[in-house]
């Protein structure tokens, strides 16, 4: 009688630890408090979207069925609280992280999780520096600063006629990173740069360095940064008289600027890339608006940005576990790594040697009636 208690029991054990075994948890981190925490709750809801999808349809890895499990982190935008996520996430075990948002908290994290041997698909950090470190744990979904920026600086100078343009930045990874590209593609395409000034990412007082900018009769103002700032700093461009175009990169590139700037933002006044983007009358521009659709009527929202890269980040995560018959990071890594022509909602995703997408493309946009209007998709 007793053997067959313990047999019992051990038949319990075995069959919760086969339980347990069937638990694959990704993480998602991304400032959901904080100045931008609409766009890191808009990339947390991208992720939740891709996992209950997978869930429903069924998820069979190495011949087991799987559930799904998403760990979601706040990261707050800031660098030493993303570090101590990314640590919490490395003793938790997770198998691959989809994050940071920002540069600012994806390079320092990123260390982590190579150390760990942990996936990291980043579907918004743009600082080429994140792709640069050898790390073979690290891939990004979007083209990078040096794109965008570069773009931006190009588009000033030969689109916008800019003359005489200044330059600002928040001083954070992105920001400044991607305001360094700006400005090297002005001068590269003969334009001028008047004025180089700087704020941070928490700043609401901008008089002083715009007062600056007006004397130095700045026709083009580029900012690199984010909306939380940009809406209020278009705001009091306005106050001051101010009428020159304003650039940013994706950071701006949001519904959320609009609200903010409301009527301080003429039409054709702003200009911004969004990392990412499909050609008009493509496959892929069906796919999107579907995706769109179907996120706002699941969460009652509308796509801010990068939630699509997310869905995808997920979702390509997963199907290289499948393909590798496996969950473990050190099986199902070189398969992830050997990405290539899958089919996402954001278009057609490779990776090259260094983890970025291959042919990554650029969406030029700029504000008109109160909404953001597509100029062009540029690779």
């Amino acid at each position: 009688m007793k053997l067959n208690v313990v047999a019992a029991a051990i038949v319990a054990l075995s069959a919760g630890f086969a339980s347990a075994q069937t638990v694959v948890t990704i993480a998602h981190v991304g400032p959901t408090s904080g100045a931008i925490a609409h766009l890191g709750k808009d990339n947390e809801n991208g992720a939740k979207m891709a996992v209950e999808e997978l869930n429903a349809a069924g998820v069979t890895i190495g011949g087991a069925k799987v559930t799904l499990k998403l760990m979601t982190e706040d990261d707050a935008a800031d660098p030493k609280q993303g570090t101590a996520v990314a640590q919490k996430l490395v003793d938790a075990k997770v198998v691959g992280v989809v994050g940071h948002l920002n540069s600012g908290t994806t390079i320092p994290a990123s260390k982590l999780y190579s150390d760990a041997g942990i996936p990291q698909v980043s579907p918004s950090a743009t600082n080429p520096k994140y792709t640069r470190q050898g790390f073979k744990t690290a891939f990004r979904l979007v083209a990078d600063d040096a794109q965008l920026g570069g773009t931006l600086g190009r588009y000033a100078v030969k689109e916008l006629k800019g003359k005489a343009i200044a330059v600002i930045d928040d001083r954070t990874a992105y920001g400044q990173g991607v305001a360094e590209e700006f400005s090297k593609a002005v001068v590269a395409a003969g334009g001028t740069v008047v004025a180089k000034e700087f704020t941070t990412d928490k700043a609401t007082d901008f008089n002083s360095i715009l007062t600056t900018i007006k004397g130095k009769k700045a026709d083009v103002v580029f900012f690199g940064g984010m909306d939380a700032v940009a809406g209020p700093m278009l705001r009091q461009m306005k106050s001051l008289g101010i009428n020159a175009k304003f650039m940013g990169g994706d950071g701006i590139c949001s519904t959320e600027l609009i609200k903010l700037g409301g009527d301080a933002i003429a039409d054709n006044q702003v200009y911004c890339a969004e990392a990412g983007g499909v050609e008009a009358g493509s496959t892929y521009e069906k796919v999107q608006t579907e995706f769109k659709a179907k996120f706002k009527a699941k969460f009652g929202a509308e796509v801010q940005v990068y939630a699509p890269y997310v869905y995808d980040g997920v979702k390509l995560m997963v199907a290289a576990m499948v393909k590798a018959g496996s969950s473990d990071p050190a099986k199902y890594l070189p398969v992830l790594a050997a990405t290539k022509d899958y089919q996402g909602v954001t278009g057609n995703i490779t990776f090259d040697e260094k983890g970025d997408i291959k042919n990554g493309a650029l969406t030029l946009q700029t504000v008109r009636g109160g909404k953001l209007t597509k100029l062009a998709v540029i690779r």
